[in-house]
């Protein structure tokens, strides 16, 4: 991996009007509910999710969403607990979607790939953004970050030959690019089930997946866990020195592989026709819920409860990509999906059962992406018929209606 510069544009304020146009990828979602029905032009057999907006919460009542303008710059706006700052102009030219994460209360950092396809950073410091530098790299993909302690940030990103790269903040200096090496057909999912251990994973010439991993003191070299996967693996850690890995198999069945604190089971069918990757969540310690569209569009669910798998369950719907579903408490999961009429349909779990898909209306042209910063709190946004930015949330009690956070999101 070779680095080189490139100057990105200096920030400009906008005034309360001005228009933002956000270039992006939306791909959409659509979903059946009663009385409603879809044509079967709605049909598809696999949908890979790019959000267009990144948004990230690092305290209670604190909301802060990331865009790429046409211009290629990064645009921000932020709720702050009583009220929707502006728009404001971050800067820079960038390539992707803005990854932004955050390691403690106050800070922000946001990645991203630059036009001379170098990774980007620029940070909220708690009181001012600091300016982009160039972290150099020439990346295929965008950034994948993650933190697992505060002031550490580990970031790995595809390069030209295909191997993976890395590059680390300690809380005083980031330290060089390193070659992890490999050859992969995926982007890297990294996750973090304690301080100080990371775990990568991706698929290979092979279709395996592969996997390595950081100890605490060295790297393990990379390992192949097998199987033949269609699908970028989904893995979620419920505890310490727990994984479990997801994927479509060639038979478009969910597979599962699982580490237990000592060796990795071997991979097992959970059988389903799924047309898209799986999305699974962890709400608690040993819980884990998958969801996907089966071959009639559906939404499909299967979870294991500790100690068993239960049987694949039709929740209905006709969507054409995964569910945005989260968890902002202990047995409770929100599913998101736009219907064939552009509403926002939404399906819950209240920890005894599923409630039915409600209609919450709006005429919406994108993925919506939602967010939890506290228990019975959810904001939602999506992009409008407008190409503005709309916003609904849930305040525990009930929807509020859509408001619009202006700008001009657009393909």
């Amino acid at each position: 991996m070779w680095l080189q510069r490139n100057r990105l544009r200096p920030s400009r304020r906008l005034g309360q009007r001005a228009r933002l146009i956000f270039a992006a990828l939306p791909l959409l979602l659509a979903m059946h509910c009663t009385g409603f029905t879809p044509s079967p032009a709605h049909a598809t057999s696999d949908v890979t999710n790019q959000p267009i907006i990144s948004c990230t919460s690092w305290s209670a009542n604190r909301i802060d969403c990331f865009a790429p303008g046409t211009d290629g710059a990064m645009y921000h706006r932020y709720w702050n607990g009583s009220a929707w700052g502006g728009w404001e102009d971050l800067g820079g030219v960038i390539t992707s979607t803005p990854n932004c994460t955050s390691w403690g209360a106050n800070r922000i950092d946001c990645f991203a790939r630059g036009t001379d396809n170098a990774m980007w950073h620029r940070y909220w410091n708690g009181s001012a953004w600091g300016g982009w530098e160039n972290l150099g790299g020439v990346i295929t993909s965008t950034p994948n970050c993650t933190s697992w302690g505060a002031n550490r940030i580990d970031c790995f990103a595809r390069g030209t030959d295909n191997a993976m790269y890395h590059r680390y903040w300690n809380g005083s200096a980031w330290g060089g690019w390193e070659n992890l090496g490999g050859v992969i057909t995926s982007d890297p999912n990294c996750t973090s089930w304690s301080a100080n251990r990371i775990d990568c994973f991706a698929a290979g010439t092979d279709n395996a997946m592969w996997h390595r991993y950081w100890n605490g003191s060295a790297w393990g070299g990379w390992e192949s866990l097998g199987g033949v996967i269609t699908s970028r693996p989904e893995c979620v850690s419920w505890g310490p020195n727990r994984i479990d890995c997801f994927a479509r198999g060639t038979d478009n069945a969910m597979y599962h592989r699982y580490w237990n604190g000592s060796a990795w089971g071997g991979w097992e069918s959970l059988g389903g026709i799924i047309v898209t990757a799986p999305k699974c969540t962890a709400w608690s310690a040993n819980r884990i819920d998958c969801f996907a569209a089966g071959t009639d569009n559906a939404m499909y669910h299967r979870y294991w409860n500790g100690s068993a798998w239960g049987g694949w369950e039709n929740l209905g719907g006709i969507i054409l990509a995964t569910p945005e579903c989260t968890s902002w408490s202990a047995n409770r999961i929100d599913c998101f999906a736009v219907g064939t009429d552009n509403a926002m349909y939404h399906r819950y779990w209240n920890g005894s059962a599923w409630g039915g898909w409600e209609n919450l209306g709006g005429i919406i042209t994108s993925v919506p992406e939602c967010t939890s910063w506290g228990p019975n709190r959810i904001d939602c946004f999506a992009r409008g018929t407008d190409n503005a930015m709309w916003h609904r949330y849930w305040n525990g009690s009930a929807w509020g209606g859509w408001e619009s956070l202006g700008g001009v999101i657009m393909r």
